[in-house]
C-alpha cells in the first residue's frame, strides 16, 4: 500500500527525537511517517555513527552525529525536545543510554518517551568488578519499578516496548483468553492492569509455565564469513544480553533448583539467575515450524516481568502462585554459528559485527510466540510467523525479525498518544487489545498451535538422565545439562 493508504494512529504536537538509528531505528521511520502526523522540522536523529544518514537527507529529517552519554544528555536533549512548542515524543532505540535518566529527563518535561528495553550506560554489561546479581534484567528493572514508586503517574513513558520483551507481553494474555476459553473455564476477561485478575486466571487455567519460544530460518545468500558476527537484529544488543547471566521468572510449582542458581535479596522477588551466560545455556522448546527445538536461555526483561504480573500473593503478600518464565531463543543459523565462534575464543567477540539486511537474506521467517505449558491441554503456542517475503511487502529497511520489533514501537506510540498521563508502564499493564490492533497488520499470520510434545519426549534414550518422570514441566527437564 501507498503511505496514504495506511490509517494515520494519531499526531505528534511537538519534536520527535529519535535516539539510535541501527536496524530498529531506520524500520521504525517509515512506520512513524505512515502512521503519525508530525512536523518533519522538527524531528531529529541522534547517532554516534552516520551509516544511514542518507535515509534521513532523503527525507530532510535533521542528523545529529553524536553519542548520548551521561555527560551530555540533558544538555543535547532539553533543547531538541522542547523545539518549538507541543508535545514532543523521545523514541529511545539506543544502545549504551540509560534508559532510566532519558525517560527521567522527558517527564521532566512533559515529553512522551517509549524505549525497548531497559539499557544502562556504556560499561554496564562488562564490569568485571560488578557481582552477576547486579549485571541481571531483574536489577535494571528494579531501578524502573522504584522510578514507579518514588514519582508515580505523570507524563507516559513506555518501558520495553519491541517484540520481546513488549510484543510478547500481549501475545501472552491473547493466549490465556484462548487457552481458558478452550478449555470451557466461567470467566471474565480482567481490566488490561488488573494484575491480581490476570494471574488468578492464568492459575484457573492451570499454566505452570511460559516460554518466549523463538524460531528465526532467514537465510543469507552467502555464508558467513570466519571471524565475523552475522545477526538479524542488533549485534551489539545480542552480545551484551548474551554475557548476562542466564535469568528466568520461576515458578511455584518447581522442585529442583540448577547448583549454580541464585536469588535476589530484594525487589519483586519474581526470578532467579545461573551464574553461567545466558548464549551459553541451553534449553528445551517448541514452536509450529520445527517441532522440538533448543533454545538459548538468554536474560530478557519480559522473563521476569510476566512472571511478576501473573504472580497471586496471599494476604501476607507471599506468592502461592506464579508460572516460570523464560526465554528459548533460536536465532538465526548465522548468530548461532557466530555465538558459537565467540565463546569458542574465550567470549573475545569478533571485529566484525554485522546486521544482515533485507538484501542479503534469501528465504525464511521469525516465528516469535508464546508456549503456555503444564496445563490441561499440556502447551499452547501462539504468536507471529511472518516471513522475510511479507516483510518486503510490508516495509522498507528490514527483515522479519525487526518488522516484529518496529511495529511494537509503533503500537507502544499509538498507546502512549492515546494514555498521555498514564505515568511509566510496561506492556505487561497496557491494553494488549488495542496494541495488538495496530500491530496485527505487519505480523504476517498470527496463529495459535496445541502440542502433545514435552520435554520428556525421546528421553532418556540412550544415556541415563537426572530427569522428573511424574511431572514433565519441572525446570530440570527443561535445562539442557
Amino acid at each position: 500500500m501507498a503511505n496514504d493508504e495506511w490509517p494515520v494512529h494519531g499526531e505528534i504536537s511537538g519534536p520527535v527525537v529519535m535516539i539510535g538509528f541501527g536496524s530498529i531505528g531506520r524500520g521504525t521511520l517509515p512506520l512513524i511517517e505512515r502512521h503519525f502526523k508530525f512536523d518533519k522540522s522538527r524531528m531529529t536523529v541522534i547517532d554516534p555513527r552516520d551509516d544511514n544518514r542518507h535515509i534521513l537527507d532523503e527525507r530532510g529529517i535533521d542528523f545529529l552525529q553524536e553519542a548520548v552519554t551521561r555527560e551530555n544528555y540533558r544538555e543535547l536533549l532539553t533543547p531538541l525536545l522542547t523545539k518549538g512548542g507541543g508535545q514532543g515524543f523521545c523514541v529511545n532505540l539506543s544502545v549504551d543510554t540509560s534508559s532510566l535518566e532519558l525517560m527521567r529527563l522527558c517527564r521532566e518535561l512533559g515529553v512522551l518517551y517509549i524505549d525497548t528495553v531497559v539499557e544502562p550506560w556504556l560499561g554496564f554489561y562488562f564490569d568485571t568488578e560488578a557481582d552477576n546479581a547486579s549485571r541481571t534484567n531483574y536489577a535494571l528493572r528494579e531501578t524502573v519499578l522504584q522510578e514507579i514508586r518514588d514519582r508515580p503517574g505523570g507524563t507516559t513513558a513506555v518501558s520495553c516496548c519491541g517484540a520481546n520483551p513488549g510484543m510478547v507481553s500481549w501475545f501472552v494474555k491473547q493466549a490465556l483468553v484462548n487457552l481458558a476459553t478452550d478449555l470451557g473455564l466461567e470467566f471474565t476477561e480482567p481490566a488490561a492492569g488488573d494484575r491480581d485478575g490476570w494471574a488468578r486466571l492464568m492459575q484457573q487455567a492451570g499454566v505452570k509455565g511460559i516460554h518466549i519460544a523463538e524460531r528465526d530460518t532467514q537465510l543469507t545468500r552467502n555464508p558467513k564469513p570466519l571471524n565475523v558476527f552475522w545477526n538479524t537484529w542488533s549485534v551489539e544488543g545480542f552480545i551484551s544480553e548474551g554475557l548476562q547471566p542466564s535469568e528466568l521468572g520461576w515458578g511455584t510449582h518447581e522442585k529442583w533448583l540448577p547448583e549454580n542458581a541464585k536469588g535476589h535479596q530484594t525487589g519483586c522477588g519474581a526470578g532467579i539467575y545461573l551464574e553461567q551466560p545466558g548464549a551459553n545455556t541451553r534449553v528445551r522448546s517448541w514452536c509450529p515450524t520445527p517441532g522440538a527445538q533448543y533454545g538459548f536461555l538468554v536474560t530478557h526483561n519480559e522473563a521476569i516481568s510476566i512472571a511478576d504480573f501473573f504472580t497471586v500473593r496471599d494476604g501476607n503478600g507471599e506468592a502461592i502462585y506464579r508460572p516460570t518464565c523464560n526465554y528459548a531463543y533460536h536465532p538465526c543459523n548465522d548468530a548461532v554459528l557466530s555465538m558459537h565462534e565467540m565463546f569458542g575464543a574465550a567470549g573475545r567477540p569478533q571485529p566484525v559485527q554485522h546486521v544482515l539486511d533485507e538484501d542479503e537474506l534469501v528465504d525464511g521467517k521469525d516465528e516469535l510466540g508464546v508456549l503456555l505449558y503444564g496445563h490441561g491441554k499440556n502447551a499452547y503456542w501462539y504468536g507471529s510467523q511472518l516471513t522475510l517475503e511479507e516483510t518486503r511487502e510490508l516495509a522498507p529497511y528490514q527483515n522479519a525479525t525487526g518488522l516484529q520489533v518496529t511495529s511494537a514501537v509503533l503500537a507502544g506510540m499509538v498507546w502512549a498518544l492515546e494514555n498521555p498521563q498514564a505515568g511509566i508502564v510496561d506492556t505487561d499493564a497496557m491494553d494488549y487489545r488495542r496494541c495488538l490492533k495496530v500491530q496485527r497488520p505487519y505480523l504476517g499470520p498470527v496463529t495459535g498451535h496445541y502440542t502433545d510434545w514435552t520435554p520428556l519426549e525421546g528421553r532418556p534414550g540412550l544415556f541415563p538422565e537426572d530427569i522428573d518422570t511424574r511431572d514433565p514441566w519441572q525446570f530440570r527437564n527443561i535445562l539442557v545439562r
